[in-house]
């Protein structure tokens, strides 16, 4: 019962943080920092370095993980101390002492895993700055994108990722996949097509708070958004294949993972600002490159500044509770509790009027989640009578941000 209930706090932990990512997001995309020439702020760069601070609030759980372990392990020495009689065990097979060589161990039919993977510490380290890279380039695109497309459309097409991941497994780490994965890649693929056509087609309401402007979206600037975010998600899937392939010849800890790469993303994403506002911003300005523009816009206003704050928050805790639930299930569970997390933003969206209803959106979605389930082995072909089991190519404890 107590597990039950701890696993639902963290299910509901990632739902709800994950949701908030797009909802404050997206919401953030539409607060005005010019009343009179009704400008909205758009930021994306600001916004993946927001992404990075948050990563980096990670820490704040490591250290307090530490003062807890250290304050219960030295209780935990103190009791031993004050034990004088320990009984033996019941079971007269067991062994009264531990084997001492090696040949005993071989003998006792005792198997070891041993993990023969280096610790990632020191220089080493520096290796985080490749998977940091991707999320700079993939992050910043997909908040280009979201600028001009609907927060449902925008995380319905990130389920691109699985195609990408698919691919890159194949391609860069060498795994093979069944045909039924590549059924599913193929339904992925469709899936997206789907709902980027709905959301091309799709209309701006002005119902609800906060409201949208313009009679309707335009269809050009619709499309350049979703490519966009699609195009976002090929650098996702390069971070994924990174991550990877550094977990598999080093050991860190999944939350050290996250902590690390906000940090070599905050830095590289705030040296590459600096570098670029004299060279873009400049020459561009009030553009996304203009880094005086971008802090003007960004403490316009307490709606923003006040939005900033919010997503760290939400994303430092999407990261501890989606790598706790992957830890606690599987990665599969949380690959479903993900669509779910699609399904609550689209809904949210609708029920505050930031977008209206689509058949083909459903379609698409249903296409969509079909096609990721049937990848990850959760459901079967139509013929088949029990789903098939897969290798997931995805790394054990990814790490996700928006």
């Amino acid at each position: 019962m107590a597990r039950t209930t701890f696993v639902a706090v963290l299910v509901a932990g990632m739902l709800v943080s994950g949701v908030l990512n797009t909802i404050l997001t997206k919401y953030q995309d539409m607060q005005y920092v010019d009343d009179e020439r009704k400008e909205k702020f758009e930021q994306p760069v600001w916004q993946t370095l927001n992404m990075f601070a948050g990563e980096m609030g990670c820490w704040l759980v490591v250290l307090g993980y530490r003062i807890h372990h250290a304050y219960f392990q030295q209780n935990d020495d103190t009791a031993k101390d004050n034990v004088a009689y320990s009984p033996v065990s019941s079971d007269e097979t067991a062994p009264l002492v531990a084997p001492a060589s090696d040949e005993e161990y071989a003998n006792s039919g005792v198997r070891l895993k041993v993990d023969a993977r280096q610790e990632l510490r020191g220089w080493k380290l520096l290796y985080m700055a490749l998977p940091a890279a991707c999320d700079i380039c993939g992050t910043t695109l997909m908040n280009v994108g979201l600028l001009f497309v609907s927060a449902s459309i925008y995380q319905m097409i990130r389920g691109a990722l699985v195609l990408y991941v698919g691919l890159f497994s194949v391609i860069f780490l060498r795994r093979r996949l069944q045909t039924f994965q590549w059924i599913g890649l193929i339904s992925v693929m469709l899936g997206v097509l789907i709902v980027g056509l709905s959301g091309a087609l799709q209309k701006s309401t002005s119902v609800g708070s906060p409201p949208e402007s313009g009679p309707a979206v335009d269809v050009t600037r619709s499309i350049f958004g979703i490519t966009l975010i699609a195009a976002g998600q090929l650098f996702t899937a390069s971070q994924f294949v990174f991550e990877e392939w550094i977990l598999e010849s080093h050991q860190i800890e999944p939350l050290k993972m996250v902590c690390w790469e906000g940090i070599s993303g905050f830095i590289m994403t705030s040296v590459g600002m600096v570098i670029l506002y004299p060279i873009l911003g400049k020459a561009h300005p009030g553009g996304y490159f203009d880094l005086v523009e971008g802090w003007r816009q960004l403490t316009y206003s307490p709606a923003i500044w006040g939005t900033s704050i919010a997503i760290m928050f939400s994303i430092g805790s999407f990261n501890f509770f989606g790598l706790s639930v992957t830890q606690t299930v599987s990665a599969t569970s949380r690959s479903t509790i993900d669509t779910m997390r699609t399904f609550f933003i689209w809904m949210v969206s609708l029920s505050i009027g930031w977008e209206s209803f689509s058949w083909l959106q459903v379609i698409g979605f249903v296409v969509l989640v079909y096609g990721t389930f049937l990848f990850n082995g959760l459901v079967g072909l139509p013929f088949q009578r029990s789903p098939p089991k897969a290798e997931d190519p995805l790394p054990e404890h990814p790490s996700e941000h928006l």
